[in-house]
């Protein structure tokens, strides 16, 4: 019989090691039938300012992102510094190039320490922040059926049924919400208690989350707030469907097959399923969806389209991963100039600094 402690040790290498299989079985079937050799022909032919214009416009999009947590987060503190928000923004997409999900974690806590704000009232923004993300990307999938000239539904068997769940979740999560901010106490203390009889575990777990959320939520208090976050993340999603467009040019696609923003704001909506599924950085996910929409939606050849996915996410590897590294050594160096403590992945978690 195994232990209780061998039992976790398993299970936490079991929660590493799966999305590793998930990013080989998916590089798998989207690669097993392309050139990569021409793929990566075109990829060195690739246009040196469209590729410029492209980073230009992908750093636009995150630091839309910036703004839209800075007027999430205003109500706790107005004057947030761009630059740690910035940084805690690409530590988040550093980290998740490497460990899916763990990036989240680590926003709200380089924020909280840079800051001096409650790390767990920052982590409830970004898990606000992260259900604002999935609601508005499913209504962009929802325009994306009505813009695309066919059947998108038929076209693309999973997206129907992605799309019920996902807005059967956005609708159990906002009811949820509505009872925890009118009855907070009242509810919350019921559903802990009954999941309690069935799992310790799960209901301090919940209770956490509960806790976490709350701290989020209250930083969105009224109409003008929430005018503000729903402008900037439309101008965000339109941001990122123009750094799709701008990739076309940047690979040459305009020369197989015409290209319009039309068609970039589907491959932005279908290919950002891809980033859902917890792979590292998205990685084999983003590759076989996005491969999947220039090919079968757009007829563009095998070849350009994995082109296309290959240097788009190598271009958001090397920005994520590069900038993480650059970020936290300026700002540890300001820091300490500055008569602070230089913060690392590990001393974040300390919790004698914590701000209630």
């Amino acid at each position: 019989m195994i232990s209780g402690n061998k039992y976790n040790s398993i299970r936490k290498l079991g929660r590493y090691l799966l999305p590793v299989l998930f990013t080989f079985v998916f590089l798998f079937l989207a690669f097993r039938n392309i050139d990569l050799a021409k793929s990566i022909r075109i990829i060195t032919q690739s246009s040196l300012i469209w590729l410029v214009i492209y980073v230009f416009v992908f750093y636009l999009s995150h630091y839309i992102r910036v703004i839209r947590w800075k007027a999430i987060i205003k109500p706790i503190k107005p004057n947030t510094s761009q630059l740690h928000l910035f940084g805690a923004v690409m530590i988040g997409y550093g980290v998740n190039c490497v460990i899916p999900r763990l990036g989240e974690i680590y926003r709200g806590m380089f924020l909280g320490k840079w800051e001096g704000l409650s790390r767990t009232s920052m982590i409830g923004t970004v898990i606000i922040e992260r259900i604002i993300d999935i609601l508005f990307f499913a209504f962009a999938s929802l325009i994306s059926v009505l813009l695309f000239p066919g059947d998108l539904f038929e076209e693309i068997s999973w997206l129907k049924t992605s799309l019920i769940i996902g807005f059967t979740f956005i609708i159990l999560f906002f009811v949820s919400l509505m009872l925890m901010v009118k009855f907070e106490k009242k509810f919350s203390n019921s559903l802990i208690n009954i999941v309690s009889k069935f799992s310790k575990t799960i209901s301090s777990k919940l209770y956490d989350l509960f806790s976490t959320l709350i701290d989020g939520i209250s930083t969105i208090r009224n109409f003008k707030s929430i005018l503000i976050i729903v402008s900037l993340t439309i101008i965000m999603l339109l941001t990122y469907a123009l750094n799709a467009y701008v990739g076309f040019y940047m690979l040459g696609l305009e020369k197989e097959v015409g290209v319009s923003f039309i068609m970039a704001w589907v491959l932005m909506t279908i290919s950002s399923y891809g980033v859902v599924i917890p792979t590292p950085g998205g990685t084999g996910s983003y590759h076989i969806i996005a491969i999947l929409v220039l090919t079968q939606l757009y007829n563009f050849s095998s070849e350009i389209s994995a082109a296309y996915a290959l240097l788009t996410h190598l271009i958001s590897y090397i920005i994520f991963i590069g900038t993480t590294l650059i970020i936290i050594l300026v700002i540890n160096r300001i820091r300490v100039k500055n008569g602070f403590k230089s913060e690392n992945f590990i001393s974040v978690f300390n919790i004698n600094s914590e701000t209630k």
